[in-house]
């Protein structure tokens, strides 16, 4: 995981989504059902910006899901709010459920708390995330498969064999799988190149 930024609601996004969701809420707030997927409509800029970036696993994801941090489940008047979005892979995203506060907020998460190893392409926590956010980290992780499972680290050796082969440059790593990039020019330091 990567720090992301909030960004301002589309201009679009109360007429579009959260106008109609309120109604829907309002008709609907007793039912059992999921909610109207109104947000799908505002999912290509959410993706923007999110630069494309699933907002767990921080690599790019060209289809990815509008996940709800706090899920529709628990807290259904925050699934129309922009605020309430992350950008995410399905599969995470269908990972991650209703653990909303159980797993780190990637816009609480800071650079550096997590990196990837080479040539194992595992993901692990850092001694930068605080003490108190560490068994948090090391849960969500876990809940989102993100460590090592074969999913994930699946694209993240195809991104890697695409810069070792030459046909992405750092540059492109970084904005397509920024944290690998982040262990290569780690890797690059350590031996001096």
């Amino acid at each position: 995981m990567i720090h992301f930024t909030p960004t301002e609601e589309p201009d679009l996004f109360d007429r579009e989504v959260r106008q109609p969701g309120q109604r829907w809420l309002r008709t609907h707030g007793d039912a059992a059902d999921r909610p109207r997927a109104y947000w799908t409509r505002v999912c290509p800029l959410l993706a923007t910006a999110f630069r494309h970036l699933c907002a767990y696993s921080a690599m790019y994801e060209p289809v990815g899901t509008v996940d709800h941090y706090r899920s529709c489940s628990k807290e259904p008047e925050l699934a129309y709010e922009w605020s309430n979005y992350r950008f995410a892979s399905a599969w995470i995203n269908s990972s991650k459920q209703s653990a909303d506060t159980e797993v780190l907020d990637p816009f609480e998460v800071e650079d550096e708390w997590f990196e990837i190893l080479l040539p194992s392409l595992q993901l692990v926590t850092t001694p930068n995330v605080p003490a108190h956010l560490r068994e948090k980290a090391n849960h969500t992780l876990e809940r989102l498969h993100l460590r090592d499972d074969e999913r994930v680290v699946r694209q993240r050796r195809a991104w890697y064999a695409l810069y070792q082969e030459g046909m992405l440059s750092i540059e492109g790593l970084d904005m397509r799988a920024p944290l690998i990039a982040a262990a290569v020019r780690k890797q690059l330091e350590a031996r001096g190149a």
